[in-house]
């Protein structure tokens, strides 16, 4: 196991106060660094301490963030106004404004390689990477975990694709190596959503199941973080 640092921020934004972890690993030049995004009814902490020490152990630092209305963040929004469907378009716009930012004051930071940025994100944060992943060329990997297309035939479905449409912005990935890793047994996204999610896609990519509910295994982790490493340039790293 590698050793690192692990750092707690306060970050601003997107003319917000972002609480956030920070895990740098000891090393002589500058790391690949990946930005987590957790699920729904989640925060950081899970991240971090998930795929965040995972990428540690192989000399890739990482940025964990609070999501809007999550964690740290939980009561930005009054209970009135997450029932609002405009406040909540705001709040979706808010966080890919606030990921974008992440990237660039990860791409400043004097420990971390600019040209070496990932994204990784579970559930919800894994329909959130994909959008911000889409329209910034500074990142190099990407890896969806229990993420996928939106449920078919749902009431809302046009609507919401008209905000946030994550297969349109999977097919924008053109040239980024994507890796996905789902559950056979997923009742929360499908595995039909991450079929058809990952065919939309274009190569390079790579779709990998495990046995396992919307909760993914250890396995999961440990083999994203290893392609992550090997995608983004640490040599050590088949």
């Amino acid at each position: 196991m590698r050793n690192g640092r692990r750092d707690i921020h306060h970050l601003p934004l997107a003319g917000m106060n972002v609480p956030a972890v920070l895990q740098l690993p000891d090393a002589d030049e500058r790391a690949p660094a990946v930005l987590l995004l957790h699920g729904y009814r989640s925060h950081k902490e899970q991240m971090a301490d998930t795929v965040g020490r995972a990428l540690l152990d192989v000399g890739v630092a990482s940025l964990a963030v609070d999501l809007p209305l999550h964690g740290e963040r939980e009561r930005d929004l009054d209970a009135g106004a997450q029932r609002n469907p405009l406040a909540l378009v705001a709040v979706w716009r808010a966080a890919q404004s606030e990921c974008r930012d992440a990237l660039r004051w990860m791409a400043d930071h004097p420990a971390i390689d600019a040209e070496r940025l990932g994204v990784a994100g579970y559930s919800m944060g894994a329909f959130l990477g994909v959008i911000v992943a889409s329209k910034n060329p500074a990142v190099r990997a990407l890896v969806l975990a229990a993420g996928g297309d939106l449920p078919e035939g749902t009431p809302f479905e046009r609507v919401i694709r008209t905000v946030a449409d994550p297969a349109r912005a999977v097919r924008s990935l053109r040239g980024i190596p994507l890796l996905m890793v789902h559950g056979r047994r997923d009742r929360t996204v499908l595995p039909d959503q991450a079929q058809r999610f990952f065919e939309a896609a274009h190569e390079p990519k790579e779709l990998r199941w495990y046995d396992a509910g919307h909760w993914l295994p250890d396995a999961a982790v440990s083999d994203a973080a290893t392609w992550l490493a090997a995608r983004l340039g640490r040599r050590d790293v088949p």
